[in-house]
């Protein structure tokens, strides 16, 4: 009697366990509310100058609000804005000397080298009959009345004259036809490269003002007027408004109950009664163990799932590292 008593307490046992593992595993798995426990997170963005130079001034705090566009910080500019001076004056000395070159020769020069052809055939004309009247005199005198050196003198200074004829000939024939085209070319790629030049130094005129790429607010203020800043060296830390996440993890019990784009609320410490919706965004297929800062001791050694519940927050009530209870109605 005492043995059949104890068979039938320990299948009662036995049945009473089975009935318990199925009553977790079920209400695991079925319906109710499934609530996670996590915390809100939002992107950083780190702004630095793109230049090394003098922090001139740093014009927001911590914890305010700045908009896209707006300007955070200024470099001291007093050198580059000499460069950019020199740089004009240079880009318009180039851009005259591409004009004149253009524009070829004016009348007036022309003119002139007309002028300076006409005088230089008269005088070639009057060498080259200095010279015949010497050497007539010569034959008719037998060499007498004329002596070998000024005949030679007549001739050199014909040479000369004939010479100084054909560089002004020359000469009026380069003002007639105009600067070659090489030389145009060559001014006109001078200008671009001081255009050029000169795009360069506004552009590095316009990124000695830091601004604000997006709406955010300002986390950490890491630079001050008279520090070097520097591409390495941020100056703020800004935190964006949108997007806002809840980053929370679940169980593999609960992970099938989940899908993306389901809807969700959002509940805070310090405003339960008024959640704020949201969306299942992002589902982790990679399991890990629970972060120790989100769970109790006795949970910290359970593999779960990161998910993240994207959240509408037009009030700015949620910040970052905040704790959030997620709720998903079933």
């Amino acid at each position: 009697m005492t043995r059949t008593r104890a068979v039938v307490i320990l299948f009662a046992g036995i049945a009473a366990l089975a009935i318990a593992a199925w009553f977790w595993s079920n209400r695991g798995a079925g319906g109710g509310d499934i609530v996670l426990y996590g915390n809100v997170d939002v992107r950083q963005v780190s702004l630095a100058f793109n230049a090394s130079e003098r922090v001139a001034e740093m014009r927001v705090e911590e914890g305010e609000r700045v908009s896209r566009g707006q300007v955070l910080a200024a470099l001291d500019t007093s050198t580059l804005e000499l460069r950019v001076a020199q740089a004009q004056a240079l880009l318009v000395a180039h851009g005259e000397m591409l004009r004149r070159l253009e524009a070829g020769s004016r009348p007036e020069e022309i003119a002139q080298a007309r002028a300076n052809f006409a005088g230089a055939t008269a005088e070639a004309e009057r060498a080259r009959g200095q010279f015949e009247r010497l050497q007539a005199i010569s034959a008719t005198t037998g060499g007498r009345a004329v002596s070998r050196q000024e005949i030679a003198g007549a001739s050199a200074a014909l040479q000369v004259a004939q010479a100084k004829m054909l560089g002004a000939r020359k000469a009026q024939e380069l003002a007639i036809a105009g600067p070659r085209t090489e030389d145009i070319a060559q001014a006109r790629a001078q200008r671009d490269a001081a255009a050029a030049a000169l795009a360069l130094l506004k552009q590095q005129l316009s990124d000695s003002q830091l601004k604000a790429p997006v709406d955010a607010v300002v986390r950490s203020r890491l630079l001050e007027p008279g520090d070097m800043a520097s591409p390495q060296r941020p100056a703020y830390a800004l935190a964006l408004m949108h997007p806002k996440w809840v980053r929370a993890y679940v169980s593999e019990v609960d992970l099938g109950r989940i899908k993306p784009g389901e809807a969700a609320k959002v509940t805070i410490d310090s405003a339960p009664d008024r959640p704020i919706p949201g969306r299942v965004g992002f589902i982790s297929s990679v399991a890990e163990f629970t972060p120790k800062s989100v769970q109790t001791e006795e949970l910290r050694t359970s593999l779960v799932y990161e998910i993240r519940v994207n959240v509408d927050d037009p009030d700015d009530r949620l910040r970052l590292g905040m704790p959030a209870t997620v709720r998903l109605s079933r």
